[in-house]
């Protein structure tokens, strides 16, 4: 069974994604276009609009963050990924109430839902990268914990 958090953020990839193909659509667009799924009223729909919008607003800025972290070339990185990178970003970047290991858990799952064989291991390894400079208090304290 999927938390309404969950069906949002995969929501929201698929917002993202629609967005990267059609750059030019506007998102009050790409979300009627989602709400028209049944499933959508299941979804968190605050935490929806939060990542969509805040990603199409911040994603010149987003895409620098991740892209630093990048093991390959740019143009490699599969839309579906790039996607569950942007969302993952804003959340560790904006959303500190949600814990560091929620939202990289998230993405990896749904990455394995949506995206290639090994993507998830790939934006794993961005979001670790990513989490340690964004959130370097609570990476610290988590892994503390974890060796007591």
């Amino acid at each position: 069974m999927k938390t309404a958090r969950r069906r949002a953020r995969e929501f929201a990839i698929q917002g993202i994604y629609e967005w990267e193909l059609n750059p030019d659509r506007p998102a009050s667009l790409i979300e009627k276009h989602l709400r028209e799924n049944e499933y959508f009223a299941k979804a968190d729909e605050a935490l929806f609009r939060e990542i969509l919008y805040g990603v199409l607003k911040d994603v010149g800025a987003l895409s620098k963050q991740i892209g630093h972290y990048y093991e390959r070339a740019e143009d490699e990185v599969s839309p579906v990924e790039r996607a569950v990178l942007l969302m993952a970003a804003l959340e560790l970047t904006q959303h500190p109430e949600t814990p560091y290991p929620v939202i990289i858990n998230e993405a990896i799952e749904i990455t394995k839902t949506f995206g290639g064989t090994d993507g998830h291991k790939f934006v794993n390894g961005v979001l670790d990268k990513l989490a340690a400079e964004v959130r370097a208090d609570e990476v610290a304290s988590q892994k503390a914990r974890r060796q007591n």
